[in-house]
C-alpha cells in the first residue's frame, strides 16, 4: 500500500487524483488534503477518505471547516503552514502537488526536504524554481515524477534508456483552437473564444497559455530542469489528435512514443503507482479507428510565445519564475478584456528584456523575482 498526501485536492486535478486513488482502493491511502478556500468540498473530501490532517490556505475559512469536521477526528490545520504541514506529514510516500500557481512552491520543497516522491501537477513550481528543487530533490534522495501527460509520456520513455543516451526530447502541442489563423483573425480573439480548447478541459490559465503556445513555452523549460536536457535539445511538434502525448530520441536514431486518448487519469495514476505499472479500466486507444496521426512544425511567427520557452530556460536562474508570473499578469489582462490576445506575449517578453536574470538560493529569492514580474508586467501592459 502506498499512502498519499494531495495537495490542491479540490482543483481539476486534485479531484481526479482521489478519483484514481479510490479506484485503486486498497493500494492507495489518503493521509493528508490541502486546498485553497473550498471548505465545503474539502469536508466532503476528508469524510470520504478519513485522512489524518486536513489544511486550508484560507485561514478565514479554517473555523468552518472544523466545524464541518468537529466529530470526525480528523485534524484541521490552516494558512501556508498548514498546507506546508500537510506536504511534510510524517507517513506519506508520494506527495501530489496540484495547487495552482508558485503558491505551491513551498509545499513542493517541504515534501522533497521530507524524502517523499513528489508526483508534480504544477509545472509552474519546476519553471520558477527548477534549479532550486531539482538540487532539493538529490540532497534528499527524492524523486519527482510529472503529472503533466507530455512529461509523464518522457518519464516513461525514459525507461527504455539513461539520460545519456538521448539525442533530444519531442514535447507535441495540439496547437490550440487558433492553429489556422491568421495574424489578423488573432487580433480579433476573445476571451470566450481561447477557453473553448479543442482536445482539453483545463483551468483558464492554462487554456489562454494553450492557446498563445506560452504553456508549450513553459513545459520546455520544465522539460530543462526535470530531466536535465539542455533548452536546445528540446523540441516541440504539433499534433492536433493529441494522441501521441511526447516523444524521446535516443543517439541511435530511434524514437520512442508514448501513446493515448486524452484522459488525466492516466497519468495520475502512473504517478501514484510508479515504478509499478497498475491495471486500469479505461476505454483503450484504437489506431485502427483513428486511422491517421499528422505532426507538423509551429509556426513561431504568429506564435512566439513558444520561443520565450527556450530563451527562459537557456539563461536559467530567475527567467523562468519572471516568464511565468508576466505570463499569468497578461492573461488575467486578457480575460477581464483590457488587452488583446496578440498583447499577451509582448507583455511577457518586454517583462524577461527588463529582468537581469540571477540564480536564487532560497525561495524567498523565487517569490521576490515572481514579485518583480507582476508589478513590472503591470507597468508595461497598456494603461498601465
Amino acid at each position: 500500500m502506498k499512502s498519499i498526501t494531495v495537495l490542491g485536492s479540490t482543483g481539476s486535478i486534485g479531484t481526479r487524483t482521489l478519483e484514481v486513488a479510490e479506484q485503486l482502493g486498497d493500494r492507495i491511502r489518503v493521509v493528508s488534503l490541502a486546498a485553497g478556500s473550498n471548505w465545503r468540498l474539502l469536508a466532503q473530501q476528508a469524510n470520504r477518505f478519513r485522512p489524518e490532517l486536513v489544511a486550508l490556505a484560507d485561514e478565514k475559512q479554517v473555523p468552518r471547516l472544523r466545524s464541518a469536521l468537529a466529530d470526525s477526528g480528523i485534524e484541521v490545520a490552516g494558512g501556508s503552514d498548514g498546507v506546508v504541514a500537510a506536504a511534510s506529514v510524517d507517513n506519506a510516500d508520494t506527495a501530489v502537488v496540484a495547487v495552482v500557481g508558485v503558491a505551491g512552491l513551498p509545499a513542493s520543497f517541504a515534501a522533497l526536504e521530507s524524502g517523499k516522491t513528489l508526483a508534480l501537477a504544477n509545472k509552474e513550481t519546476l519553471v520558477a524554481a527548477g534549479e532550486l528543487l531539482t538540487q532539493v530533490a538529490r540532497d534528499n534522495r527524492a524523486e519527482i515524477v510529472p503529472i503533466d501527460s507530455e512529461h509523464s509520456a518522457i518519464h516513461q520513455c525514459l525507461r527504455a534508456g539513461t539520460v545519456d543516451e538521448v539525442q533530444r526530447l519531442l514535447l507535441t502541442a495540439s496547437g490550440g483552437p487558433f492553429r489556422a489563423f491568421s495574424k489578423f483573425d488573432l487580433k480579433r480573439v476573445t476571451p470566450e473564444m481561447a477557453l473553448r480548447h479543442p482536445t482539453w478541459t483545463m483551468g483558464a490559465k492554462v487554456t489562454i497559455d494553450s492557446a498563445t503556445l506560452i504553456n508549450k513555452a513553459l513545459e520546455v523549460i520544465e522539460a530543462r530542469w526535470l530531466f536535465g536536457i539542455p533548452a536546445d535539445r528540446i523540441g516541440v511538434v504539433v499534433h492536433p489528435q493529441s494522441v501521441v502525448h511526447s516523444m524521446v530520441e535516443f543517439r541511435d536514431g530511434s524514437i520512442l512514443a508514448q501513446l493515448g486518448l486524452p484522459d488525466m487519469r492516466v497519468p495520475i495514476q502512473y504517478a501514484l503507482t510508479y515504478p509499478e505499472r497498475l491495471p486500469r479500466s479505461t476505454r483503450r486507444l484504437d489506431l485502427a479507428e483513428l486511422g491517421g496521426l499528422t505532426f507538423e512544425p509551429p509556426d513561431t511567427d504568429r506564435f512566439p510565445g513558444l520561443l520565450l520557452g527556450w530563451r527562459a530556460a537557456s539563461e536559467g536562474g530567475t527567467a523562468g519564475a519572471v516568464l511565468n508570473a508576466a505570463s499569468e499578469v497578461a492573461v488575467d489582462l486578457f480575460l477581464n478584456r483590457r488587452i488583446r490576445f496578440t498583447e499577451i506575449t509582448p507583455i511577457a517578453a518586454r517583462t524577461l528584456d527588463c529582468h537581469t536574470v540571477t540564480h536564487p538560493g532560497s525561495v524567498d529569492d523565487v517569490l521576490e523575482a515572481d514579485r518583480w514580474a507582476r508589478k513590472k508586467a503591470m507597468a508595461l501592459a497598456p494603461g498601465g
